[in-house]
This record gives structure tokens, sequence and C-alpha cells, in this order.
């Protein structure tokens, strides 16, 4: 049985890129956690429509790794699969050590201050210890980055490989310091960015990004049951 609420959806808009989006954001935040079963009914009752569109984003979440789908049998929330995590890892690393040191080139003064003001908000969060809205604003702020590069639709690739890399971090986010070292790494990617220094930019973000891969046997030994093959 599913953890959600009744949800409702934007009547004009369609359902299903509705239903995709909640469902995906539930399974990223741990609302549904690993082994959750999900019933197509139920779920289309607290999403109020058909199962058509419930059907459908299930298939796209299946696509993207997180769900698994046994035809006639259940539809589970997928455990977190390392080597996917891994990969789709390498693949923002790539992508964003090109980001800021093109950033870092241009440095527009625009682009520097609303990563400043995200870093705030990401403090004041952090200070309240709401986890879910500090990695929304985490997310802005890597998202801020591809649009100033003219890449936007990289972070739409990005964003559809890395669920397990994602629910990693965020069963590593309320470990003791794991907000502060990003709040410290953001900072050091924007002082770089401000003054024009590429390889510093990019030392820090290689930093930033390998925080939980780095922890991720702590990670296995405190949630086993969330971990594929464990």
């Amino acid at each position: 049985m599913t953890a959600l609420p009744r949800i409702r959806l934007d009547r004009t808009r369609l359902a299903a890129p509705q239903v995709l989006e909640k469902l995906r954001d539930a399974i990223l935040s741990l609302e549904l956690v690993p082994g959750t079963v999900l019933v197509r009914q139920e779920l289309a009752d607290r999403f109020g429509v058909s199962q058509t569109p419930v059907r459908e984003a299930l298939l796209r979440l299946a696509e993207e790794g997180l769900v698994d789908v046994f035809p006639q049998h259940a539809t589970l929330v997928s455990r977190i699969d390392v080597d996917a995590a891994r990969q789709a890892h390498f693949l923002r690393r790539s992508i964003e050590l090109e980001i800021v040191h093109q950033l870092a080139e241009e440095a527009p003064p625009e682009l520097v201050a609303q990563l400043q003001a995200q870093v705030a908000l990401q403090a004041t969060l952090a200070a309240a210890r709401q986890y879910g809205d500090f990695v929304g604003a985490d997310r802005k702020f890597h998202h801020l980055m591809y649009e100033a590069a003219g890449v936007p639709s990289l972070w739409d690739m990005v964003s559809r490989v890395s669920g397990h890399v994602d629910r990693l971090r965020r069963l590593h986010l309320p470990t003791a310091g794991k907000t502060e070292a990003i709040l410290r790494d953001h900072r050091a990617i924007v002082r770089a960015i401000a003054r024009h220094d590429g390889a510093a930019a990019q030392k820090a973000l290689r930093e930033h990004l390998s925080g939980t891969l780095s922890s991720l046997p702590e990670i296995c030994a405190r949630h086993p049951d969330f971990i594929a093959g464990k």
C-alpha cells in the first residue's frame, strides 16, 4: 500500500505528466521507500484520475529504474542500484565540470547573484532541518548553472538517469555535517566562478559531487533494506 495522501492535480494541465512528477518526487524524497507496493487503482483514487495516466507514469518510472513492474503480479518502488548510481554520478560530474569551467570564463554577474541567493536560501533551510526543501534548493542551484551555460536539456537528461544516486544523497543528507559540507562547496563554486578561476571551480565541484559516493559503505550499512542486492 502507498503512503500518499489524496493529491489534487491542476485540471488545466494534462494529468499524466503531473502524476509522473508527483510520484517521482515521492520516490526521490523517500516518502515512498524502496519496496513499497504501488497499486494502480489506489493511486488513481488518490490522484482523482483514471488508471490510464497512472499506468503511463509508472511505465516512465520503470524506464528510469525507479519502479519494478512484475506483470500480473505487482509494481514496487525499486531498491537503489549502486552501479546505476555510480554511472549517473559519472555522467553528471563530466557535464558539470565543463559547465563550471565555461561559467568561470564568462562569470555573468546576474548568475553569481542568483547562485549566492540560492546558497543563502539553502543555509536557512539547513538551519531549520527542512531537508525536502533543501534538496529542492540544491537542485535549483545546479539547474541555474545548466541554464546559464545554455544546456538546459542536459539537466533534463541527467535528472532522468539520476534517481538512484539522488536517493542515496537523500539518505546521506541528515548525516551530521553533510548540509554544512554542501553549503561550503557551493560557496566555493560561486567564488571561483566570480573570480574567473575555472580550475578552482572544477576542483570545488569535483569535491562537492564526490561526497555521497565516498560515504557509500556507511549509507549501505545504515539502510541495507533500501539497497539492491543487500
